[in-house]
């Protein structure tokens, strides 16, 4: 198997498609642990299995994961009315939106940039900078007084500003910044060693430059860094860097209940919302986590996937081989379709 993964991603890093670490565990044991290309192109430093990515959207887990600490902790419900408890009554939010709505994405609320729709993430930017938004708060002007998509639980649509909004929550309820929370209960707690918020303008060990692909006007490429597409630090709905090797940690502590209790941790580890149904399976909603589903109910994998310009992430867990494959890439990259050549050797036999 560790040759056939080795074809794969050789293949795909001669192509210029992939630069980033490819990691395959098994229970306690590693199967495949790899890393590729450049961390900084212009002093040719190399990708390390200690290298640290930036993991966009997959920092949505750790959000749910605290959401669900307070509420194990009684301090708030899956029924709390999100815009009384932030005492935001000035905002296109309805009152009636819940915990619960948010964590699976049925709120309803608008995004600050919707994908779905077409709007471009990086064009909030051109005319504010993007280093103006550096805590939670900051964001709220972006989405808070847009009009909403559908009525809360009206449907299901994607939406990073939920995880905006439960960032808040942890901020108000805990006294705490979103991300020393984290630190402190998430990463601390689980043993994820290399987790962290390293800011593009700050100085931090081990960690990739993330990298976008750029067409000139002549047609030719190249890359840039994508220090102005997005903020410069990490918050609850993306930009965390870490180890592929973290986030196998972080999901074994999940499941092995070292960050809940057993009612909370149930609740977190399994699907809470039809998204729609596959050929062979449906693809669900869970408190952060995405998971495909088989006909009779088991549970085919626990999933999330992050992208932003110059960063591709895909984390899936195989509760049934209790296997992790985590794929991060430093530059623009098409990890899934990796990903689709290589699960089939990891689910073989």
């Amino acid at each position: 198997m560790r040759d056939q993964i080795d074809d794969v991603l050789e293949r795909a890093v001669k192509d210029g498609d992939f630069s980033g670490v490819c990691l395959v565990t098994r229970g306690r044991d590693t199967v495949y642990h790899r890393a590729f290309g450049l961390a900084h192109r212009g002093f040719a430093i190399p990708n390390t299995v200690a290298t640290r990515f930036d993991i966009a959207s997959v920092t949505k887990l750790f959000t749910a994961t605290a959401i669900m600490q307070l509420i194990e902790q009684e301090r708030l419900a899956l029924d709390t009315a999100v815009m009384p408890f932030l005492e935001r009554g000035d905002t296109a939010i309805s009152d009636a939106v819940t915990v619960f709505q948010l964590l699976t994405h049925t709120s309803g609320i608008a995004d600050d940039a919707d994908e779905e729709a077409g709007e471009s993430y990086e064009a909030l930017f051109v005319d504010k900078p993007n280093y103006a938004i550096r805590e939670t708060i900051d964001f709220l002007p972006q989405f808070a007084w847009k009009e909403p998509v559908f009525a809360p639980g009206a449907g299901v649509r994607y939406n990073n500003c939920a995880f905006v909004l439960l960032g808040l929550m942890i901020e108000k309820e805990s006294g705490m910044s979103y991300r020393e929370y984290v630190k402190e209960h998430i990463f601390r707690r689980a043993g994820m060693h290399g987790a962290e918020f390293c800011a593009m303008d700050g100085t931090s060990p081990d960690l990739a430059e993330h990298y976008k692909r750029v067409t000139r006007d002549d047609g030719t490429m190249e890359w840039r860094k994508n220090i102005y597409s997005y903020p410069p630090i990490g918050s609850p709905d993306g930009g965390a860097t870490v180890t592929a090797l973290d986030l196998d940690t972080f999901i074994r502590a999940v499941l092995a209940g070292k960050l809940l209790g057993e009612d909370a941790t149930a609740l977190l580890r399994r699907p809470h919302v039809l998204v729609r149904d596959g050929a062979d399976h449906r693809f669900m909603n869970g408190f952060g986590f995405e998971y495909r589903v088989a006909p009779d109910d088991r549970i085919i994998s626990i999933e999330k996937e992050g992208q932003n310009a110059g960063v591709a992430a895909n984390f899936a867990h195989y509760p049934d081989r209790d296997m992790t494959f985590v794929m991060l890439a430093n530059q623009d990259c098409d990890v899934w379709a990796i990903v689709r050549e290589i699960e089939p050797l990891l689910l073989a036999g």
